[in-house]
């Protein structure tokens, strides 16, 4: 990570942003040689496939059951028809 004054910033403000979007690169911003920001890429965007795809990779062995079982003993109603979730269903 580079390290940079206020001032330096300021004077190279656009710079310093097209470097931290083409490439990747992280700057620590100093004032009084004092670090009181940093500037890094921004997150990148994900389609909801790419956000929740490896969901399942994280679970350990058994979740998923123990979790419809759990759900059955505290009485909650649970069937085993797919629903759309932004569909009316009044």
């Amino acid at each position: 990570m580079k390290t940079i004054t206020a001032t330096e910033l300021a004077r190279n403000l656009r710079k310093v942003l097209d470097r931290v979007a083409e490439t990747g690169s992280e700057y620590s911003i100093e004032r009084n040689r004092q670090v009181v920001a940093r500037v890094v890429p921004g997150v990148r965007e994900q389609n909801a496939l790419e956000a929740m795809g490896d969901l399942y990779q994280r679970l350990p062995a058994g979740a998923a059951a123990n979790w419809e079982e759990d759900a059955r003993k505290a009485g909650g109603k649970l069937d085993d028809d797919l629903r759309d979730p932004w569909a009316d269903h009044t």
